[in-house]
């Protein structure tokens, strides 16, 4: 086979391949040349003049890497693992690294071998992170739990490449053993950062455990902190958090190889409507600081060179011909995505041949019994409370204090004042755990809102303006066996089913993003000011985020790490 090679890349032999005329976006020399690009057995063998069994003549397109996603959640996208490279290749998208924390907080390391299996087939690059942080904190309740033993074992995995994002910062900072002997398990590997808003002696700790990367810097002082002490900075553009506009001013000639772009998230709509990481590169465009095969590079090579994987992210002698055609590299719309050589999609559809069949996913698991309004119930402990303040846009929150409605010794919601009662319902261990408090921010009048995804161990979080509803709304969830749900009054307004892992569904993702638009609707409907409320709603259980959020233990203070009162 190699001494094959070697003849085709001297022109001694017919390529697979040619690409004729192509304008070679060259992210090793950093400009564009025209060339013919010469393809055997999933490899390219050439860049020069050579013919092939089949030739293809671009008439001087761009031809640029197939695109990577250094950091995504698959689950986010909420469709099973075939539909979501559905919708990323045809966009240019051939490699991904995906961080399974959402399943595995859901199911362990059978969640993660799920994965694996689903997306083994698929023309599609699709990595693996081992998760570090399952649960993401001991502050609240997952459905699993992955020590060491667990680590290693997803370690040995070809497709794992490394350690996923270290969202328990502060016990890294801390020295918490189970975290450092994760770490030491994956000692020679790429190991993922989280610490948003990490500073000083305390982020000087934290690189210094072995932490590589970080996704969550949100301003450029923070993510040039943080570049300066040797960390890897994936800049974030998502469909919860865009960072793009803010740091990429950070990105310059002496350092562009030290970053990469990420979506970290990409919601059914976005896909759809946006694209994926051709639609950062398009973002990125407009504020004209950097070239764009620099830009090219940000969304390949770097993030090849960041995992080890060297040969991909860059189209030279030996490279996995993962490929990407455009007419303008600026407006980036692919034409002709071809993965290991073989063209997969055609001016943005999939080529239906190429998709295998969709694998079934383990069942879902409800451990919720008997859940009623009493277990909504806030008996008043005082005249003021804390409060969750939504960041719109952002999946950070605010920590306020604000006076409580009490009405027959209980707090309330108080719709007029947008001080909505929000609960996260403990769905894993058969736990009772119902965490309780208020936030600000969604602007109900009326009815409630459920879902299953509710970051990072994915309980039930709800938000309403009455409790009754509010019930109602989790009943119908737990009904589903996962899902989302709009609730007003004993009327169901939408519903979204999610069978797999309460994450995601088994439809297509057109029908998700359709069903996802008739939940925000319906939301709007009742009075919420948001535009993609359950997707926030997601997000007020995330106690890895500052500044305050909600488990089903009770209400966190990031910032202290601790689960604090409700009353003041």
């Amino acid at each position: 086979m190699l001494a094959e090679r070697i003849r085709v890349a001297r022109g001694e032999q017919l390529a697979d391949l040619v690409l004729r005329n192509a304008r070679l976006v060259n992210v090793f020399s950093g400009d564009v040349h025209t060339v013919d690009v010469a393809v055997h057995q999933g490899r390219v063998m050439g860049l020069g003049s050579y013919q092939g069994r089949e030739e293809i003549d671009l008439e001087e397109r761009y031809v640029c890497p197939g695109l990577i996603d250094g950091h995504v959640h698959i689950e986010s996208a909420m469709v099973h693992p075939a539909e979501f490279a559905r919708a990323v290749v045809p966009h240019g998208t051939t490699t991904v690294i995906a961080d399974p924390h959402e399943i595995a907080n859901v199911m362990g390391v059978a969640g993660v071998r799920y994965l694996l299996e689903a997306t083994a087939d698929l023309p599609l690059n699709v990595y693996l992170m081992a998760p570090s942080c399952v649960p993401a904190s001991p502050l609240e309740t997952a459905g699993a739990e992955l020590g060491v033993a667990e680590i290693r074992e997803l370690l040995s995995e070809p497709r794992v490449l490394g350690l996923g994002e270290l969202m328990n910062f502060p016990g890294v900072v801390r020295g918490l053993p189970q975290l450092l002997e994760k770490i030491q398990a994956a000692r020679g590997c790429p190991v993922d950062g989280h610490a948003p808003g990490l500073t000083g002696r305390d982020l000087c700790a934290y690189v210094a455990a072995g932490i590589g990367s970080d996704h969550e810097c949100i301003d450029l002082q923070e993510a040039l902190e943080k570049l300066r002490l040797g960390m890897t900075i994936m800049i974030r553009q998502g469909s919860s958090a865009q960072n793009l506009e803010a740091l990429l001013p950070l990105v310059m000639p002496g350092n562009a190889s030290n970053c990469f772009f990420v979506s970290d998230d990409r919601h059914p709509a976005d896909l759809i409507n946006q694209g994926h990481m051709d639609a950062i590169l398009r973002q990125a465009q407009p504020q004209e600081l950097l070239p764009p095969v620099t830009l090219v590079q940000l969304a390949t090579l770097n993030a090849a060179r960041y995992f080890r994987l060297w040969d991909l992210g860059g189209i030279a002698p030996g490279y996995r011909a993962d490929m990407v055609v455009v007419d303008d590299i600026e407006d980036f719309q692919a034409s002709m995505v071809f993965k290991d050589g073989q063209l997969v999609a055609r001016d943005g559809q999939m080529l239906g041949r190429m998709m295998p069949e969709q694998r079934p996913a383990p069942a879902s698991s409800f451990q919720v019994a008997d859940f009623g309004l009493e277990r909504l119930a806030i008996p008043a402990a005082g005249e003021r409370l804390r409060l969750i303040g939504v960041v719109p846009g952002q999946i950070v929150t605010q920590a306020l204090v604000e006076a409580a409605k009490i009405e027959d010794g209980l707090a309330v919601a108080d719709p007029e004042r947008d001080l909505l009662k929000i609960a996260v319902v403990e769905r894993h261990r058969g736990s009772g755990n119902v965490g309780l408090g208020f936030v600000r921010g969604f602007g109900l009048k009326r009815g409630a809102i459920a879902s299953s995804v509710a970051h990072d161990s994915h309980n039930i979080v709800v938000v309403g303006a009455s409790d009754i509803e509010m019930a109602r709304a989790v009943q119908a969830v737990i009904r589903l066996q996962g899902g989302q749900v709009v609730v007003a009054g004993e009327e169901i307004l939408a519903a979204l089913p999610l069978p797999i892992a309460g994450l995601m569904s088994e439809r297509p993702l057109e029908q998700v993003s359709t069903a996802v638009e008739a939940l925000n609707r319906a939301a709007q409907s009742l009075g919420c000011s948001l535009d993609a409320p359950l997707m926030t709603m997601a997000f007020m259980a995330l106690v890895v985020i500052p500044e305050l959020k909600l488990s089903d233990r009770g209400l966190v203070d990031v910032n202290a790490f601790e689960i604090v009162p409700l009353f003041v």
